[in-house]
């Protein structure tokens, strides 16, 4: 047990609980709970976007890509930075004007309310619980890693954790843990990138050098030396991480909570400019530990360099810090790293009581006959359900990669939400029928060719080949999810489809001009 990190650690968890405890307070409506009230500014949500999108996926996951696989966890990095164009030009703006509290609200606005709502609520319940996954297991591995104790008992201690963070203080207490978890892991990860060059005297080649000497592909891991053994898997990933952005449920529920279309725009500018920095840093600290822990073989399993690293494969930098640091390093970055899986976990089981709560309680079965006491009752049973499951996924999936988990929820994302979302904002000609079957389509083909999948077919559920050769299949489930709702509309001649086509101009008139929305309360 490091008593010093553990100090730290305490200490983080308290001033967490303590914003909890006054948010609280201005947590009195499902607008509090889900939105904070439409009252955070453009800046304060863009640093909590990057607190809540620079998750453990980011800071563990694609580190440890890069200490084992080199080069190639470029492509996560670029990848998921340049989604956010995508939202800055296409999506923010109009999600803003366009919804409430989650997806539903867009999607429902000019299609049937029910059947759309009931959609979305499943997929947007989809693509959270597979990102709950990648929390869950990389705050089981660092808490096991930091207390010494079991992996089950750290994954339940962590879903406990995240229920009172969620259930207490609702939005208002998961923004600020989010402004402020990224202000620190940014810092944090500055001051390790400049220590990492420090003990190569700022030489960066001699730390490449280094790095090629003890990687098992050698020089070779400077270049693409896995990606383009598959090119069909690298560019479906890209695709996922791309498109994925503008599916996830935590991420777009952010925008609502500022009080204008501005604000989100700002919202974007401001998350896109760090992220676009921190992500270089982030395998920056893979490469450099790639190139310092083989001079620790104290890191390592039974001390063997070139085996596993002690705590599990997503490790090696919480190794890199103490390397660097010391137990004090080591216990800032294990806070940090804790308050970013704290702030996404928050962030998704919000997104996931809103589609049970809002869209299929409220407006699915009780038809907005629902008193505030009735909706932030089922609020707060919604989030503690999703804790639970949370907790039982986290067991499950223990012994896989982060980051890798996260691509799979990204290719979700992007084959269901993505395109459903986009073209009932922008396509006059889009019907319920269209856009059910396209993301119903979309949904079904991800989900099941994961599960054929090599990530999963053989490695959870151990049969010894996979049906679909292939980890992520965004390449083929995103445009069948396009060519659907495309061909179905194209034949959908019901009297819904006339209603749905006839309320574009009136949705087009709200979306630009955010018309019939008020400023701050919604």
């Amino acid at each position: 047990m490091n008593t010093q990190a553990i100090l730290i650690f305490a200490a983080f968890v308290l001033v967490t609980l303590g914003i909890t405890y006054w948010a609280s307070s201005r947590t009195r409506s499902s607008s509090d709970f889900y939105t904070a009230g439409g009252g955070i500014t453009g800046t304060q949500n863009g640093l909590a976007i990057v607190g809540d999108y620079m998750s453990a996926a980011t800071l563990l996951g694609i580190s440890s890509l890069a200490f084992t696989n080199g080069f190639d966890s470029l492509l996560y990095a670029v990848c998921a930075f340049m989604g956010w164009p995508v939202i800055m030009f296409l999506i923010a703006e109009r999600l803003r004007n366009l919804g409430r509290y989650t997806l539903s609200d867009i999607v429902s606005y000019r299609l049937d309310e029910r059947s759309t709502r009931i959609f979305t609520a499943i997929s947007s319940l989809t693509v959270v619980l597979f990102y709950l996954i990648v929390q869950m297991v990389g705050a089981g591995q660092l808490v096991q890693l930091l207390f010494g104790i079991d992996y089950t008992y750290a994954v339940v201690a962590v879903g406990l954790l995240m229920m009172v963070y969620v259930v207490v203080g609702g939005m208002v207490a998961t923004t600020w843990v989010q402004i402020i978890k990224a202000i620190l892991m940014m810092g944090n990860g500055f001051l390790m990138a400049g220590l990492a060059l420090y003990y190569f005297n700022f030489d960066f080649s001699a730390l490449v050098s280094a790095a090629a000497e003890h990687h098992q592909a050698g020089a070779a891991m400077k270049g693409p030396w896995k990606l383009m053994a598959d090119p069909f898997s690298g560019l479906s990933l890209a695709v996922s991480l791309v498109f994925g952005i503008a599916g996830l449920p935590h991420i777009m529920m952010r925008f609502f909570t500022v009080p204008d279309a501005r604000a989100a725009r700002k919202s974007v500018f401001v998350a896109t400019g760090l992220m676009g920095v921190f992500f270089v840093v982030i395998c920056f600290l893979g490469l450099a530990a790639m190139a310092i822990l083989p001079n620790h073989p104290e890191f390592y399993v039974d001390g063997k360099v070139g085996g596993m690293v002690l705590g599990g494969s997503n490790m090696p930098i919480m190794h890199l810090a103490t390397a660097l640091g010391g137990n004090l390093l080591f216990g800032l970055l294990a806070a940090v790293s804790f308050a970013t899986i704290l702030a996404v976990v928050s962030g998704l089981t919000l997104a996931g009581a809103s589609a049970v709560a809002h869209d299929l309680y409220a407006k699915v079965i009780r038809r907005d006959d629902v008193t505030p006491s009735q909706a932030m009752r089922v609020n707060r049973l919604a989030s503690i359900g999703i804790g639970v499951i949370a907790i039982f996924l986290g067991l499950l999936f223990r012994d896989q990669n982060v980051a890798f988990l996260v691509a799979l929820a990204f290719s979700i994302a992007a084959s269901a939400n993505f395109p459903v979302l986009l073209m009932s904002m922008y396509w006059r000609g889009m019907t319920t029928r269209g856009a059910i079957y396209g993301g119903l389509s979309g949904l079904l083909v991800a989900l099941g060719l994961v599960i054929l999948s090599p990530a999963v077919w053989v490695r959870i559920l151990g049969f010894s080949e996979a049906v679909f050769p292939y980890d992520f299949p965004t390449l083929i489930s995103m445009p069948l999810a396009f060519f659907m709702i495309y061909f179905v509309s194209k034949l959908d001649s019901s009297r819904r489809a006339s209603t749905d086509r006839d309320g574009f101009d009136a949705q087009q008139v709200r979306a630009e001009t955010a018309v019939g929305i008020a400023a701050v309360s919604h």
